[in-house]
């Protein structure tokens, strides 16, 4: 056993420090990056922003709202291959650039992701997801996956800590997604007692990923706009959301009236409810890492875009970064006293 004394922040922790600007209006920022990656030749523009592999947040009509836009989506993985085909047949242009196919880490997985790629061979991304990304077999699937899919931008996670991400991208991952436990509707830390506060986890992997060329995501833990601001001034090259997309038209699931007021389910893809959905019942030797919450129903996701998008150019403006890729260059966190905190997140 062994304790680590330096402090870790979680986004509530701090705030950024404003800066002098020449910036005359939000309207002169430019969210849009380009990436090339470490393993594939191909090259992504586009706004940063994912919508999570959750099925009640990673839809195929969320992907066409958001590629709309410029913004991605981690299609969920438990669409059917009828669901894929209908796809193919029905592309919206430029959908191909903006999505992930996801996949977990089993044979049938595997087998599932040939036949995907098989009948839609213009996709052009994979997410590799599981909960915990420490495991010696996911390192060797990350491997296996980019020996079958050498052309494919690869996205593997999830972890915490440099040292992982390092071996994540040099096993083949382009992209390595950052985050255990701070989602909203995630109760691995409640369960397990094992987590890692997301700015300085943010901080750390972004630190180790860069020196190799590779790009990391930040999953989890926004609730506002200036979290994902605060993400991409820690060095996250990509924000994921889930609970800030939960609840809208193209989010899917069921509208439930609740006294008399519309809202609609969101849950965590460790939750009892996800397991009892898409396996028929929780494992007897696992327990519920998820919640289930109801979210209010918010209609169009367009909206919500608006406001996450406008208050991210706000938060360039306030430091003087013309281009989204500044940022993190411009950024000063300062730490948030306790009773600071309490004012701040009332």
């Amino acid at each position: 056993m062994r304790i680590e004394y330096d402090i870790k922040l979680g986004f509530k922790d701090v705030m950024i420090r404003p800066k002098r600007s020449t910036l005359k209006s939000r309207a002169e920022v430019n969210l849009e990056r380009n990436f090339k990656f470490l393993h594939s030749d191909f090259t992504w523009t586009g706004i940063p922003i994912m919508a999570a592999n959750m099925d009640t947040v990673g839809t195929f009509e969320m992907a066409k709202a958001l590629s709309d836009k410029k913004l991605f989506t981690a299609i969920h993985k438990h669409y059917k291959m009828e669901d894929w085909n209908m796809l193919s047949t029905n592309t919206p242009k430029g959908i191909e650039n903006n999505i992930a196919v996801s996949t977990g880490i089993g044979k049938n997985d595997s087998e599932k992701l040939a036949t995907i790629f098989k009948y839609n061979p213009f996709l052009k991304f994979i997410c590799i997801d599981v909960a915990n990304g420490y495991s010696e077999h996911f390192a060797d699937f990350v491997k296996q996956t980019r020996s079958q899919y050498p052309d494919k931008v690869i996205i593997a996670g999830n972890v915490v800590t440099g040292e992982m991400v390092e071996e994540l991208l040099l096993s083949g991952a382009d992209i390595v997604k950052v985050g255990i436990g701070p989602g909203s509707v995630c109760t691995t830390r409640i369960k397990t007692g094992v987590g890692y506060p997301q700015l300085s986890a943010i901080i750390e992997c972004a630190d180790a990923a860069h020196g190799l060329g590779g790009q990391i995501i930040s999953d989890g833990g926004c609730t506002t706009p200036g979290d994902i601001a605060k993400a991409f001034g820690a060095g996250a090259d990509f924000v994921m959301l889930g609970g800030m997309l939960a609840g809208h038209d193209e989010s899917g699931g069921k509208i439930i009236e609740k006294n008399g007021k519309p809202y609609r389910k969101f849950y965590g893809m460790s939750s009892s409810t996800a397991m009892e959905k898409h396996i028929g019942q929780v494992a007897d030797y696992r327990a519920s890492e998820g919640k289930t919450v109801e979210v209010p129903f918010k209609g169009s996701v367009e909206n919500t875009l608006k406001d996450i998008l406008g208050g991210l150019r706000s938060s360039c403006t306030y430091v003087g970064a013309s281009r989204l890729k500044e940022l993190t260059k411009r950024t000063t966190f300062i730490r948030v006293n306790e009773q600071e905190n309490r004012i701040y997140n009332s």
